[in-house]
């Protein structure tokens, strides 16, 4: 069975989603925990990579047993979230489990991913949002704003934006 996971997470104390050899990736967290849970070595596939200290809500990722593309597993669906997360710290949770076809690739087969950024702009600073917003205590123009978003509105081709030696063919995307 493939299994797709749903995940969100506080990435402060990550070097990002993938794993790396200069500090601890969120990636790292859930193949331990995979490995706590079903007792095999087990592969982690996100969606997309993370910068150091990013965080995400809705994040997905496909887990396999190492070297397989499936998980033989006879833990019921709907109880995977809640017993991995017994073995993930805090700041990373799972949130839903579901089977998907064989042939799905968390990367390649997304219909679509959201940014969100927060400019939090009162003239006090907010401990909740430490971490989490700009704190840009002055009035913003909103609409110059939302003109100049205009802009990126459409498709683009962003091949320049692409790392050296990229296997995507089609860089083309559309931003709404």
């Amino acid at each position: 069975m493939k299994i797709l996971l749903e995940i969100a997470f506080v990435g402060s104390a990550y070097c990002g989603w993938q794993s790396q050899k200069k500090g601890d990736s969120v990636q790292e967290k859930l193949t331990l925990a995979a490995k706590e849970l079903f007792g095999t070595d087990c592969d982690v596939t996100g969606c997309s990579r993370t910068d150091s200290g990013v965080h995400a809500n809705g994040f997905c990722a496909v887990i396999s047993e190492k070297g397989s593309d499936f998980l033989n597993t006879s833990i019921p669906l709907q109880n995977i979230p809640r017993a991995l997360n017994s073995f993930l710290p805090d700041d990373i949770s799972v949130s839903r489990a579901v089977e998907v076809a064989d042939s799905f690739h968390p990367r390649y087969d997304v219909k679509y991913k959201e940014y969100v950024y927060i400019i939090h702009t009162r003239p006090e600073r907010n401990a909740f949002l430490a971490g989490r917003a700009w704190h840009y205590p002055k009035k913003l123009n909103v609409e110059l704003m939302d003109e100049a978003a205009q802009f990126f509105v459409g498709k683009h081709d962003f091949a320049s934006f692409m790392a050296a030696g990229s296997k995507i063919t089609d860089a083309v995307r559309t931003v709404h």
